[in-house]
């Protein structure tokens, strides 16, 4: 049961902690996506921990024409970004194919201006064949991460993995099948919210994305100039 105590100091003590249960990922060469904004700070103590390469995974709702806060689908960036329609949803709403193709296009030129502000317009890393890590600071409702685990096995991923520091349980009951395997430090019953569970859950910037995208970056660039030498 909840008693009012948070289980994480801030977004980096949930990475640490996360890191220490994904130890034996290390000799994979895993790649680690975070979705941003959130989950960046807690994939980047994954990553690091992990010595693996860290990216972002953008995922852009879809919504029903002239609703477009009902969600009949996403685009999810990238090497080669995937359409992942709710069928359910689809056959609800019947879009018309030329409605989808437009907001495939729209949501992929958002992904990639959020790239450029990200990555400098760096392109994607392929994820065929590879073992790729999903982290996020925690998990609510599951839409999201959901659709970007659908759209790994679409790009074919290798091997996919979910970590996250919290979530409710029937959530992670709910999108497991979608990973081959799902790393979840707590699930407390009452979940209440993500942000409850952590002492500091101040929202986390686009300053601060870039700079942990960037240290990443350089940390991954020294560890290739030390395994030359």
């Amino acid at each position: 049961m909840f008693h009012g105590r948070s289980i994480f100091r801030d977004r980096t003590d949930a990475g640490r902690k996360l890191a220490e249960a994904l130890g034996g990922f290390a000799d994979s060469e895993p790649l680690v996506l975070a979705l941003p904004r959130g989950g960046v700070p807690v994939a980047f103590e994954v990553a690091k921990a992990l010595h693996a390469p860290l990216d972002v995974l953008l995922v852009r709702k879809i919504g029903a024409p002239g609703h477009a806060e009902y969600g009949i689908g996403a685009v999810v960036d990238g090497k080669n970004p995937q359409l992942v329609l709710n069928d359910e949803a689809i056959a609800l709403v019947r879009p018309p194919q030329h409605y989808i193709e437009a907001e495939k296009e729209r949501q992929l030129a958002q992904i990639e201006r959020l790239r450029r502000l990200y990555q400098g317009g760096k392109p994607p890393h392929s994820v065929a064949g590879r073992t790729v890590i999903v982290v996020d600071d925690g998990i609510a409702t599951g839409g999201t991460v959901r659709v970007a685990l659908k759209a790994l096995r679409k790009d074919r991923a290798g091997r996919i993995v979910l970590a996250v520091p919290v979530a409710p349980r029937e959530t992670l009951d709910l999108i497991g099948e979608e990973a081959d395997e799902v790393f979840c430090l707590a699930s407390p019953d009452p979940f209440l919210a993500v942000g409850v569970q952590y002492e500091d859950f101040e929202q986390t910037t686009d300053d601060e994305v870039i700079k942990l995208l960037q240290e990443a970056e350089r940390f991954g660039r020294e560890r290739s100039i030390r395994h030359i030498m």
